[in-house]
């Protein structure tokens, strides 16, 4: 690709209007209830205040402008620019640290925890029919993901999927990361809401925050030890339930955590589709579920926007895959790298091949998400970054069985994989 400017899709974003603001979003029935739910978010975000008010003053004082794009479309489009983005994927509740972005009745991030489905569902309309209107203004730059409380009701969240697929920008659905005691993933009741995800090329999340916080008592090294696991958990719960055979389009998207597991996932789970004789019984129980190694499932159907990914993510991205990580900026979220994502890519990319960092950058999203990069390219050509720009050598490019070379289990377990 020489020195021509990376197209730079953050796979990862948030938006979402002041709580008060989603009034108007709201099916008028739910008022009563939403106007209790302000009051309870404004005596958390007290109480937050309270512990860490230096913090969240110098955040919110100092970011002020930025923090607006939100929910203000020319906000957000400068600030994409100021960080040589082109387009990004929007996910539900823009304010990370006391929660006043965020989705009505808490059907977010946090959906799973909502356990009265007409408040769940009502929450998630008003965000997207919100996030509908955010993404009308430039659908070319926007994937916006909507909520779907899959879990509290599979009929109605069929619905809602027919109604995100005819809305300029909306690429994406979000469910909630736990079930809780409601049927797993796996379970036959969902099939038609993974069809209708399929049929409309609507690509599946879950993102990282939602985790039995009753089971922790306050220790927070539990939840951090935790939280990826139950992100990543549903993926293997499609997988090995043969949804991806079934709706060989249907591609499931774990956002905001990490894609470290992704490796030790792929040998593991390669090796009990007969790698060794001690799992010879196991993959004659999975017989008929899945017709190729899980492995190469990633990229096809199973995909992570990983975010502001680690150094050592990159170092072991042949293994991961670079057709199925992408990048973030977890905009406008504190732990991500905006406002400061050039020095983060300079810093992080130096020694990335150039094929490799076009893919994990935006040739992946581009076609999980279905942007143009063509209609993008001139915006990256006025914003963007170039090899040079990136400390890069333009001329590096990865070898051509670098993902290949880098799957060691294959030799070492005698798999054979069903494509070269």
């Amino acid at each position: 690709m020489g020195n021509e400017k990376y197209v730079i899709i953050s796979a990862d974003g948030h938006c979402g209007l002041p709580i008060h603001e989603y009034e108007r979003y709201l099916d008028p029935g739910f008022r009563p209830a939403f106007a209790t739910w302000v009051a309870q978010k404004e005596a958390e975000r007290k109480l937050k205040l309270e512990s860490n008010y230096e913090f969240i003053m110098g955040w919110e004082t100092s970011n002020e402008e930025g923090l607006r794009g939100a929910y203000d479309p020319s906000v957000r489009d400068k600030e994409l620019d100021a960080d040589g983005v082109a387009a990004d994927v929007l996910f539900a509740d823009a304010d990370a640290v006391t929660g006043m972005g965020s989705p009505p009745f808490d059907a977010g991030l946090a959906a799973g925890m909502q356990l009265d489905a007409d408040l769940a569902f009502a929450g998630a309309r008003a965000h997207n029919r919100f996030l509908a209107d955010l993404c009308s203004t430039s659908p070319e730059r926007r994937a916006g993901i909507a909520l779907i409380p899959l879990c509290h009701d599979p009929i109605r969240a069929v619905a809602e999927v027919e109604w995100a697929a005819n809305q300029p920008g909306i690429r994406g659905v979000m469910i909630p990361t736990m079930w809780r005691d409601r049927p797993p993933y796996s379970s036959e009741v969902y099939e038609p809401f993974w069809a209708a995800c399929a049929a409309a090329n609507l690509p599946v999340h879950t993102h990282s925050g939602e985790a039995p916080h009753e089971d922790y008592n306050d220790h927070l090294g539990i939840y951090l030890a935790e939280v990826v696991w139950w992100a990543a958990r549903p993926s293997w719960h499609l997988l090995f339930s043969g949804a991806f055979e079934r709706h060989p389009n249907l591609k499931f998207v774990v956002t905001e955590a990490a894609a470290y597991w992704i490796a030790d996932t792929k040998w593991k789970w390669d090796q009990y589709m007969g790698g060794g004789h001690t799992t010879k019984k196991m993959a004659a129980l999975l017989e008929g579920k899945i017709s190729k190694l899980p492995s190469e499932y990633f990229g096809t159907n199973i995909f992570a926007g990983a975010s502001t990914m680690s150094k050592e993510e990159l170092r072991r991205r042949n293994v991961l895959g670079t057709d199925a990580v992408m990048w973030g900026t977890d905009y406008p979220h504190p732990e991500g790298s905006w406002p400061n994502t050039f020095a983060k890519l300079q810093k992080d990319f130096v020694d990335i091949p150039v094929d490799e960092t076009a893919r994990i950058l935006g040739g992946v999203a581009a076609g999980v998400y279905g942007l143009d990069l063509a209609k993008l390219q001139p915006i990256a050509d006025r914003i963007g970054y170039t090899p040079t720009d990136l400390n890069q050598d333009p001329d590096l490019m990865a070898s051509p069985t670098a993902e290949r070379d880098a799957k060691w289990w294959l030799e070492d377990y005698g798999i054979t994989p069903t494509r070269p």
